[in-house]
C-alpha cells in the first residue's frame, strides 16, 4: 500500500483530476450494491436508524424534558456515549502504529479498518453532542467566527478542535489511498504519510482533551482525578482493537478481502496488554476513592455500593466490572487463544464492559450528589434508547458502506482499467 511512488505520481494530474467525478460515481454504485445478506443488514441499521431520527424529532419538538436528565443530572445517555465513541475512534491508531512505526506488513493490509472505525466513531460522537444540544439549531454556537467559540479558554473549543481534525485527517488519508488504489499507482507518501503519523499523536489528543473537559470541572470532584487520561487512553486501546478484531472476522467470512491471521494475532496481543492496563487504573482510581475517604468518595460510594437507599447504578458498574474481567481471563488463557469463538466473546465483553464503565458509571455519578448535596439518579429512559441506538445504526451505515468501497477497490472488483473508455 506504500511502496516508493513513481515520478509520474508525486503531484495531481490533469488526467487524475478528470478521474475523480467517476471514481465517486463508481463508489457510490458499488458500495450500496451487494447481495440480499448486504441489503439486509442495511435494511436493519436504516429501519433502526429511522426510529432514532423519529425519537429526535420528538425530542426537538417537546425539549430535552423528554429525557431521563434534569437540571441535576444534565448529562446522561448521550455525553457517556460521546466520550466512549472518542474512545473507539482513538482506539482505531492501534492498527497504524504497528503498521508503520514497526513495519508490520500484516496489519499493513488491514490498516484501513481501523481508519475507517475512526472516521465511523466520530460521525457518531457529533451526532451524539449535537442531540444533547437539544436542538440542531444551537449547534452554531460551537463553530468558529460564527458563533461564541471561546477558544482558547473552553476546554469545549479544543474538543470541538481535535474531533473535527481528527475526522478530516483519516477522511485524507484514506480517500487518498483508496483512489491511489483505484487509479492502479503507487501513492506518494509525501501526500500521506505524514497525516498518518500526525494521526497517531492526534488520536491520543482527541481522548486526552475529552478527559480535561471533565478533570477541569472543579465543582465535579469525582472527576478531579488525574488519572482521568491515562483511564480514557487505556479504555480506547481496549475498545479499538477489540472492535477490529470482530470486524476483521466478519470480513474474512463474508468477502474475498485477504485478512491475515498475523494482524488479528497482533491486536490481541495488543488487546491482552490494555485489558490489564485498563482494570489496573480503575482499581487505583478505586483505592485513592475509598482508602482516603472524606466528602469526595461520595459519588464513588454512591456508584459501586449505593447511597441511602438510592443504587440505580450499583448493578450497572458491577456488571461492567464483571464483564471487564471475564474477557481479561478469557485473553490470558492459553487454552481459549486459539478458539475464534471464545475470542469473539471475550472482544464482546470488553466493549460491553467499557461501554458501560466509560459510560453510565462514569458520567452520572459525577452529578450525584448534586452540589446542593441532593440525589437526583438518572437511568436513561426510551426516548433516550432509540434516539442512541440511531445513532450507533448511522455509525455502523457510514462504516459498512466505507469498508464495501475499500474491500472493492482493494480486491480489484473497482478499477480505473476496468471502466468503459
Amino acid at each position: 500500500m506504500d511502496h516508493a511512488p513513481t515520478p509520474s505520481t508525486r503531484i495531481p494530474t490533469a488526467e487524475h483530476i478528470t478521474s475523480y467525478p467517476r471514481f465517486i460515481l463508481r463508489a457510490l454504485w458499488l458500495a450500496t450494491e451487494g447481495g440480499v445478506g448486504f441489503y439486509l443488514w442495511m435494511f436493519v441499521l436504516t429501519a433502526l436508524m429511522l426510529v432514532g431520527l423519529n425519537a429526535f424529532a420528538h425530542q426537538t419538538a417537546e425539549g430535552l424534558a423528554v429525557t431521563a436528565m434534569t437540571d441535576h443530572v444534565s448529562w446522561g445517555m448521550y455525553i457517556g456515549n460521546f466520550t466512549y465513541g472518542v474512545g473507539l475512534a482513538a482506539g482505531g491508531v492501534m492498527m497504524v502504529i504497528p503498521a508503520y512505526l514497526y513495519r508490520d506488513k500484516d496489519m499493513h493490509d488491514v490498516v484501513i479498518v481501523g481508519e475507517l472505525l475512526a472516521i465511523a466513531a466520530i460521525v457518531a460522537c457529533l451526532a451524539f453532542v449535537n442531540v444533547d444540544l437539544g436542538r440542531l439549531d444551537r449547534a452554531w454556537h460551537m463553530l468558529p467566527i460564527v458563533g461564541r467559540f471561546n477558544w482558547p479558554v473552553s476546554m469545549l473549543t479544543w474538543d470541538v478542535v481535535v474531533l473535527a481534525g481528527y475526522l478530516l485527517l483519516n477522511l485524507h488519508v484514506v480517500g487518498y489511498l483508496l483512489y491511489m488504489r483505484y487509479l492502479g499507482r503507487s501513492p506518494s507518501k509525501s501526500w500521506y504519510l505524514p497525516f498518518v503519523f500526525l494521526s497517531i499523536i492526534w488520536a491520543i489528543s482527541i481522548h486526552t482533551v475529552t478527559a480535561f473537559l471533565y478533570c477541569g470541572l472543579g465543582g465535579r470532584p469525582f472527576w478531579n482525578s488525574a488519572v482521568l487520561a491515562p483511564r480514557f487512553l487505556a479504555s480506547a486501546f481496549v475498545t479499538g482493537p477489540a472492535f477490529i478484531v470482530l470486524t476483521l472476522q466478519v470480513i474474512r467470512h463474508v468477502t474475498r478481502f485477504p485478512v491475515a491471521e498475523g494482524a488479528i494475532e497482533t491486536l490481541l496481543k495488543i488487546l491482552r496488554v490494555t485489558v490489564i492496563l485498563n482494570l489496573f487504573l480503575v482499581a487505583c482510581e478505586v483505592f485513592t476513592q475509598f482508602y482516603t475517604g472524606g466528602a469526595h468518595v461520595t459519588s464513588a460510594t454512591y456508584l459501586f455500593f449505593g447511597l441511602h437507599g438510592h443504587d440505580a447504578l450499583v448493578p450497572w458498574i458491577w456488571c461492567a466490572i464483571a464483564c471487564n474481567l471475564t474477557a481479561t481471563a478469557i485473553l490470558l488463557t492459553a487454552s481459549f487463544k486459539k478458539h475464534t469463538g471464545w475470542i469473539t466473546a471475550a472482544c464482546g465483553l470488553a466493549l460491553m464492559g467499557v461501554w458501560t464503565e466509560k459510560g453510565l458509571g462514569l458520567i452520572v455519578p459525577g452529578f450525584v450528589p448534586s452540589t446542593l448535596h441532593e440525589i437526583v439518579e438518572y437511568l436513561p429512559n426510551q426516548v433516550e434508547w432509540k434516539v442512541s441506538i440511531g445513532i450507533a445504526a448511522l455509525a455502523l451505515i457510514v462504516f459498512t458502506l466505507g469498508l464495501k468501497l475499500a474491500i472493492a477497490v482493494f480486491t480489484g472488483e473497482m478499477q480505473r482499467h476496468d471502466e468503459p473508455t
